[in-house]
């Protein structure tokens, strides 16, 4: 039986058996709803739903919701049976504390009872996605963006830069953007996300920027039926214009969400300056973007003019995916990276097994694992 591979996101949740040539199997919902019962209570009356987010910013918060969501997953969703479980790869976000990967793996072996475990940094798959050991990766998640040099299969943490913004920090400046151009409407948080997918783009430059902000083509976009405004009266329907514009120029002007910081390129050349100069040309030109919110319409095109404008004598320069890879490679690179790295290290028995976690414990995992 193939490994499974996981990879955990703070919004979406891809699992699936090893094929690093395909999509993976499952890709769900990390949020998850707990059922909450007045004890005194015995009609069923009292049964309350409760969002819960296991995984917050990239990392797991919520360890019993993360047992439950992954037993769904694995028993449920990918016919592991009790008794005979079988070997998996999770994908780890950068800068997971020591305590986190312990507790993974204490998880694993004595709640699954899996026959093997490995772990590998996301950073260092996404790479292996588009067949790349040394480079750097640029992730924007859902609650995080991650940028990290990878060198010859390890990630270089003294130059490595976690942010804790990411897709929901977009979607919620989008909200904020949209109420104040439609007042009399109010829009959830679920739709506002769709919205985004749909309309949200970048402009060219920041002069080009400067300008939609000033004019623009205008959309009406009408909200699901049964939605309506506060006189309930007609269907709520709601202008985009420069909106769409602002979610992409944060990346670049980071300002817009209030926040001190250079753009994403200036912040990737600065990343690799405490490493040798020697290195900088292979890690800048093999430079993978990561995450839904990179497929924000114009991201790319956006991101190589300004890499093509920076001060950096060499400039950061983008890696196309193979052709024989999924369309969906720089939303899933993390897991197809593990699909890859699992089909090595499972057979050549570099992975943790039972006796090993046995015989050493949870740390075992800082040792097999980097």
């Amino acid at each position: 039986m193939e490994a499974v591979v996981v990879d955990a996101g703070s919004k979406l949740l891809k699992a699936g058996f090893a094929a690093p040539d395909q999509d993976p199997a499952m890709i769900i919902p990390t949020k998850m709803k707990r059922v909450i019962e007045d004890a005194n209570v015995s009609d069923g009356s009292s049964l309350e739903d409760i969002a819960v987010d296991p995984v917050v910013r990239g990392f797991i918060k919520d360890w019993d919701a993360m047992e439950d969501l992954l037993r769904y997953v694995l028993y449920t969703g990918l016919g592991w049976e009790e008794g005979n479980e079988g070997q998996i790869l999770f994908t780890d976000p950068l800068s997971t504390p020591k305590a986190a990967r312990e507790r993974l793996v204490q998880l694993m072996f004595e709640t699954f009872d899996v026959s093997g475990f490995y772990a590998s940094e996301q950073a260092v798959l996404s790479l292996y996605a588009v067949g790349r050991i040394s480079g750097c990766t640029v992730d924007i998640g859902h609650g995080k963006m991650d940028i990290a040099p990878v060198f010859e299969g390890a990630v270089q943490h003294i130059a490595s830069k976690r942010f804790e913004i990411g897709g929901i920090d977009l979607t919620n400046l989008l909200a904020r953007e949209l109420q104040k151009s439609n007042p009399s409407v109010n829009i959830d948080i679920s739709e506002v996300e769709k919205l985004k997918e749909q309309y949200a783009c970048c402009a060219e430059d920041q002069v080009a920027y400067e300008e939609t902000q000033k004019s623009c083509t205008s959309e009406k976009h009408t909200l699901p039926d049964g939605q309506v405004v506060v006189n309930m009266l007609k269907i709520q329907v709601i202008t985009i214009e420069r909106e769409r514009y602002i979610v992409g120029e944060a990346l670049f002007q980071p300002s817009i969400l209030g926040l001190e910081e250079h753009g994403i390129v200036e912040q990737l050349v600065r990343s690799i300056s405490s490493l040798l100069s020697e290195n900088h040309r292979q890690l800048l030109e093999n430079t993978v973007l990561c995450g839904g919110t990179a497929l924000i319409n114009g991201f790319e095109e956006r991101f190589q003019r300004e890499a093509n404008l920076c001060s950096s004598s060499i400039r950061p320069s983008l890696v196309k995916p193979p052709e024989y890879m999924p369309e969906n490679l720089s939303k899933n690179s993390a897991w197809m990276g593990g699909a890859i790295l699992a089909k090595v290290v499972f057979p050549q028995n570099q992975h943790i097994s039972k006796g090993d976690y046995d015989e050493s414990g949870p740390s075992i995992v800082h040792k097999k694992c980097f």
